[in-house]
């Protein structure tokens, strides 16, 4: 039989995972191959878009979306291992587990109208081969699809970086702050960068970094790798040590979340603080490239009108 497609193949990762054991997720592709007979020509199949056998990365967005909807937790890289969720379902399983399955979870909901990627897209190498592609296809124009899809990507890219970085030493996350600070322009070179960012943590500041090559203002820096919101009385200890320091902008980083009050408390002050979250992080390092690859550019063209006027 050919390799099935990536909904297909979610009830047979989970039950990969019945007996609680964390596991590579390279075995468990393996394992999934022997069970359902799959040749050595099926397994070998290369996508002709990506360097990618089919059978790998249908089984990684299965192991992805498992996730997303927490039948599945990664403990670490490239390990997984069922969750209490995942034995509830297993307990009575389903027929089949697919994309209309995960929406009963709030956690599969947020993920996928994070991004707005309600629909999925029909191409060849995304998880593409969900059973209403044809209903799909009649809502969307081919280069919406594509499009539909690329954001799709990003949404799970950004998902997957947010959680390498979250399982990142703080010494990682410090120099991934220098990367991407200087990757936007900020901070002159990366040595400059790299000297200042890291430091003591004096009055909350981590770091002092450069606006511009020039060094005419700047930056103060924290950096949060946390798992609870950073609230209002971490900025108020930030904002005050700007004070202290005669400084009028800082930056402050989590892999989390920030409050509403502390939100709302930051557009109070008269110095600027610029708040980014995990999500925003991730965004960023996808924009500016950092922690990331390209794998393909797909450039969509339309006729030229111009071109065919003839006087």
């Amino acid at each position: 039989m050919s390799v099935p497609d990536f909904q297909s193949l979610m009830l047979p990762v989970l039950q990969a995972y019945a007996d609680g054991k964390e596991r590579l997720s390279r075995d468990v592709r393996a394992m999934i191959a022997s069970r359902l007979g799959l040749t050595a020509e099926d397994i070998a199949e290369r996508l002709p878009t990506a360097p990618q056998t089919r059978l790998a990365n249908r089984t990684a967005w299965a192991h992805s979306y498992l996730k997303q909807s927490g039948l599945l937790e990664s403990p670490r890289r490239g390990h997984y291992r069922i969750t209490d969720r995942g034995r509830q379902v297993l307990a009575a399983p389903p027929p089949r587990i697919d994309i209309p399955f995960l929406e009963r979870y709030p956690d599969f909901q947020e993920f996928r109208a994070r991004k707005g990627t309600r629909s999925e897209a029909t191409v060849e190498g995304q998880p593409a081969e969900v059973a209403a592609a044809d209903e799909f296809a009649a809502v969307l124009t081919p280069d919406e699809q594509v499009r539909a899809g690329a954001a799709l990507v990003k949404a799970n890219l950004a998902a997957q970086l947010l959680e390498r970085v979250k399982q990142a030493s703080p010494s990682f996350f410090e120099n991934l702050v220098v990367d991407l600070l200087v990757a936007m322009g900020y901070g002159g070179t990366h040595e400059d960068a790299a000297k200042v960012v890291g430091g003591s943590g004096d009055g909350g500041i981590d770091g002092v970094i450069k606006e511009d090559r020039l060094g005419l203002e700047s930056i103060y820096v924290q950096a949060k790798r946390w798992e609870a919101s950073v609230g209002r009385p971490n900025i108020q200890q930030f904002a005050g040590a700007l004070a202290g320091h005669h400084a009028r902008k800082g930056v402050v980083l989590t892999t989390s979340s920030f409050t509403q009050d502390a939100v709302n408390y930051a557009k109070t002050l008269q110095a600027t603080i610029v708040l980014i979250d995990g999500e925003q992080l991730a965004d960023l390092m996808i924009e500016f490239g950092v922690g990331v690859s390209d794998v393909q550019t797909i450039r969509l063209k339309k006729v030229d009108e111009d071109y065919f006027a003839e006087e």
